[in-house]
């Protein structure tokens, strides 16, 4: 903390800075202070000049690991001046810039930041403008995407668009270390919202975002605290997942040193044994050479007791035979403990084959439930794509229904017009025409009536057929919301069930558009002979041609208007095709998360089991060989301790037999009397 308050001060005499009193008092009040690692300048007022300073000595500096420049009021040089200090800095971890309306030159500056530094951890940006310049934010964004040590960023209160949320989200699908976002109270809405959404279907390291007061609506808003709880408990399963595999690591190199040990003990012991084998050899042959150079000093006196001689000689043929089955004896010994080496190498070879193929076995196993959880997704992401593509052709249907009957409409509403007009003008005609011409025009007339009839009873038939077709809509609507509410229980069984519901309704939907369609063409030909007539009468009433023109123009400002009518109704359809649209798509991604968030669950489960039921039976193996092991050594041990019972036998039978033997001799008789 001195070096650093040092450094200030001697940075701001070469540059010709005044220092500021506030920061010298701050940097002592943190020396004498506990917290030497925080470098708190909150609420100071920091010039360029200072700025420029300040960057200068955090470029070097090692001592701060937490940095507050918050409602310092930065300008846009001094802002990228101090931050620019802190792109090779390797010691600060937390940076606090709260408050200092940072905008265009900021945001840029802080996206060089996060590219180049690698150490910071934790950035708070509360209370700035980074989200007002799209370009600046965007260069934030690419920032962030390519850093990888970030874990905590604070965001709130920073006039964030649903645009910037979109450059926000392609950051996030490429960064892998944020676990913390904070976003609350800027404007993002429906379609930041979306993307965000989108980005953490990619993004598996955010655990925490926190959105409120973004406008967003409620459904994206669940699933997105939905997709952030799941990241969460993704990485709690992992950590936990790493921790169990931590303990089974050490648990087994526990049981490789334990058996390194037992297996350095034994030779140990061995060594040991051949030891004291090699010392009681030395001490016998030690004994017999005594004996020997005894005897060869008194052989001048007992040139007499040549027979005793042959018999010592004898004995002593047979002590070297002895010797010669006690040498071959513990060659076999070391043979034996050589096998015994080499058996032991082998076996612990093939443990640790036998180890590495269990490994190699696990890893094939998790990778097989991988490719299966893969294919499962694929399938339900076909499943899904169908009943999208069944409901927009369902969607579809009820359109060309609705424009059918809106057509009939408009088509039943000109032919009365044009019969209404006919009907005036036949009517002026025939009081001007003679007995003939008014025959023939009552004759029209009553053919017109009855084609007013019969178009009637049609247009009673088919707002019959309109009003059955609104009932069964409201029925499939009033199915649908059954079926939904259903479907939260029983997935599978209701999928079936619409799939056939919805084949056997495009059915009869089908047959009642052929239907439509058949007398759509009836009303056609019959419109087409009343215009035949009415050709026939204009052949006729060519005289009226001026009233005609006059009624023409009427006509086609009616058809104008009509024509307004439907631009107006094709709009109203439309907006009821979007909300409709909106409905569906936000049904369908509440569905694709429950069945994503299951499957996910099960396979977790099914992992969990499969990672006890193998760490069990590899406890289980070791607990075995260890016994196996264990057992052996007993064995040996014993077989051991047997081998040095047989041979102390032997050396005290030879040791008592040469002892009976020169005690029994007459040398010993006549060396008893010396003593």
């Amino acid at each position: 903390m001195e070096d650093f308050r040092r450094a200030y001060l001697r940075l701001c005499k070469e540059g010709g800075v005044e220092p500021q009193e506030s920061i010298v008092a701050q940097l002592h009040e943190s020396r004498v202070s506990t917290q030497a690692c925080r470098l708190d300048l909150c609420g100071q007022s920091l010039s360029v000049e200072t700025c420029s300073v300040l960057a200068r000595v955090l470029h070097n500096d090692t001592e701060f690991t937490e940095v507050s420049f918050s409602d310092c009021m930065l300008s846009e040089e001094g802002a990228k001046v101090l931050l620019s200090g802190l792109f090779a800095n390797t010691a600060v971890k937390v940076l606090d810039l709260k408050g200092n309306n940072l905008r265009s030159q900021g945001a840029e500056v802080l996206g060089k930041l996060l590219a180049r530094n690698k150490t910071l951890r934790r950035l708070v940006l509360e209370w700035n403008a980074l989200g007002v310049w799209d370009e600046a934010f965007s260069i934030f964004c690419e920032g962030l995407g390519s850093n990888s040590g970030l874990t905590h960023l604070d965001l709130r209160n920073n006039q964030i668009n649903h645009q910037g949320a979109s450059e926000l989200a392609l950051a996030l699908k490429r960064n892998n270390t944020v676990e913390v976002l904070d976003l609350r109270w800027n404007n993002i809405g429906l379609l930041g919202g979306r993307s965000l959404l989108e980005a953490l279907q990619k993004n598996k390291s955010v655990r925490q975002l926190e959105t409120a007061g973004n406008n967003i609506p409620g459904d994206t808003f669940r699933a997105l605290e939905q997709s952030s709880g799941h990241n969460s408990d993704r990485q709690s399963t992992l950590r936990e997942s790493r921790s169990r595999t931590q303990v089974l690591n050490k648990e087994i190199h526990k049981l490789k040193e334990e058996k390194g040990r037992q297996f350095l003990n034994l030779m140990e012991t061995i060594d040991r044994q051949r030891e004291e084998m090699g010392h009681s050899n030395r001490s016998t042959s030690i004994q017999i050479g005594q004996l020997q150079e005894a005897l060869n000093e008194r052989k001048s006196a007992v040139n007499s007791l040549t027979a005793k001689l042959q018999m010592t000689e004898a004995a002593l043929a047979l002590s070297e035979q002895k010797n010669h089955n006690m040498g071959e004896l513990l060659t076999r010994v070391k043979d034996e403990k050589e096998q015994e080496r080499e058996r032991q190498s082998r076996e612990r070879k093939k443990a640790q084959e036998d180890s590495v193929l269990r490994e190699g076995k696990l890893l094939r196993e998790t990778q097989n439930m991988t490719e299966t959880n893969i294919q499962l997704r694929n399938k339900v992401e076909e499943l899904e794509r169908r009943c999208k593509s069944q409901q927009q052709q369902i969607f579809e249907v009820k359109q060309e229904l609705t424009n059918s009957t809106a057509e009939l409409k408009l088509r039943l509403a000109q032919t009365e017009d044009r019969l209404e007009i006919e009907k005036r003008r036949s009517k002026q005609a025939l009081e001007d025409m003679d007995g003939l011409r008014q025959k023939e025009v009552e004759q029209v007339n009553r053919h017109l009536e009855e084609s007013e009839r019969a178009l009637q009873e049609r247009i009673f038939k088919l707002e019959g057929q309109r009003i059955q077709l609104e009932e069964e809509l409201s029925k499939a609507k009033a199915a649908c919301v059954t079926e939904r509410a259903q479907a939260e229980e029983e997935l599978g069984r209701v999928r079936s069930q619409v799939r056939l519901e919805e084949q056997e309704h495009v059915s009869s939907v089908e047959e009642k558009l052929r239907s439509v369609r058949s007398s759509l063409q009836e009303v056609q030909l019959h419109c087409s002979q009343q215009k035949q007539t009415i050709s026939e009468l204009q052949a006729k009433n060519s005289q009226q041609s001026i009233e005609m023109d006059g009624l023409r123009r009427r006509v086609e400002e009616l058809q104008q208007e009509l024509a307004g009518k439907d631009q107006e109704r094709v709009a109203e359809v439309s907006r009821v095709r979007v909300e409709l649209q909106e409905q569906i798509g936000r049904l369908q991604a509440e569905r694709t998360a429950q069945g994503g968030l299951k499957e996910k669950i099960s396979a977790l489960e099914r992992e969990v089991k499969v990672l006890s039921s193998n760490h069990r039976e590899a406890l289980l193996d070791k607990e075995s060989e260890m016994s196996s092991m264990l057992e052996k050594l007993r064995l040996r041990d014993a077989e051991i301790q047997r081998m040095k019972e047989d041979e102390a036998n032997r050396a005290s039978y030879l040791q008592s037999a040469i002892l009976t033997y020169v005690q029994g001799s007459p040398l010993g008789h006549f060396s008893s009397p010396k003593k």
